[in-house]
């Protein structure tokens, strides 16, 4: 059996488990599914899967299986009766959760006998199987090469490294990364909209402009690393000149300034920390320093 017939079993068929056996049947993967509530397998099954009665039926169907539910609660509500079947077999693991939880679930899952990966979907449900979504992947690299051609069925695999936990805290960087920026993008388009310009005119223009800050972060990541940060640029100053502008236009036209107020908070602390003269990326000694620190 090639990789790409390889038998697949999926665990929890919510929106984002039943996206995940749609494109393993669409690229031709022998799938059993299982979920709490069987109904919601009958579309998959529609479509070529096998539905299994039980989590056990479930993960002996298959030499992988994997797991994506609501949290590591329900993930061990799943697994832990049925543990002695995971024996031999390889556990890929898509719930959402902290590197603390990843890390005991890679002992727990060594504790019966079974391989583990942890991951990260990095796309919404109707971004899998788009070879250009990541999945994020740490653990094994040994056993994320032996996978690697099945979870490319899901997206683009990419593999962190050896601690399990690295997945989980990747994904939470990112989100946070991404929540940061569309809310500043809303903000964006609440301070134009009040004159009249749509979200949808302002949004080309946005877009070439975080193409333009992608050039930033490429420039301050070594300085990051290396702990210097030379104001060659703009100062940790200059911008905090320039953000009080927008906080001046926003509260003119009504529009809520906790956003950029909070930003102005921690630029003045890297101010009067000595960064006043350094790049913004002197601002992740703030970012570093606990309160009380």
């Amino acid at each position: 059996m090639t990789a790409r017939q390889q038998a697949v079993t999926v665990l929890g068929l919510g929106s984002m488990g039943s996206a995940l056996a749609a494109a393993l049947l669409d690229r031709g993967h022998p799938t059993t599914v299982w979920n709490r509530s069987p109904d919601k397998a009958q579309p998959l099954v529609e479509r070529g899967a096998c539905a299994a009665a039980t989590p056990e039926a479930a993960i002996a169907a298959a030499p992988l299986v994997i797991a994506c539910v609501l949290d590591y609660e329900a993930l061990r509500t799943v697994v832990d009766p049925a543990a002695a079947a995971l024996k031999g077999r390889t556990l890929v693991n898509l719930t959402s959760g902290s590197p603390e939880q990843a890390r005991e679930a890679v002992a727990w899952a060594g504790s019966h006998g079974a391989d583990y990966l942890d991951g990260a979907i990095m796309t919404t449900p109707p971004g899998v199987g788009d070879p250009a979504m990541m999945f994020l992947y740490s653990g094994s690299q040994e056993l994320f090469e032996t996978h690697r051609p099945i979870l490319a069925a899901l997206g683009d695999p990419l593999y962190l490294g050896a601690d399990p936990g690295l997945a989980s805290l990747y994904d939470a960087a990112l989100l946070g990364l991404m929540w940061s920026t569309m809310t500043g993008w809303l903000h964006g388009t609440a301070l134009v909209g009040a004159e009249g310009t749509a979200a949808t005119d302002f949004t080309p223009v946005a877009i070439r402009w975080l193409t333009a800050v992608a050039g930033f972060l490429t420039t301050y990541a070594p300085q990051v690393d290396a702990g210097r940060y030379p104001g060659d640029d703009a100062t940790v100053d200059v911008q905090i000149a320039a953000i009080g502008h927008l906080i001046h236009a926003a509260a003119a036209r009504g529009i809520d300034n906790a956003l950029p107020e909070l930003l102005k908070t921690a630029m003045e602390k890297a101010s009067a920390a000595g960064h006043g003269q350094d790049s913004y990326a002197s601002l992740i000694e703030v970012l570093r320093s606990a309160p009380g620190d």
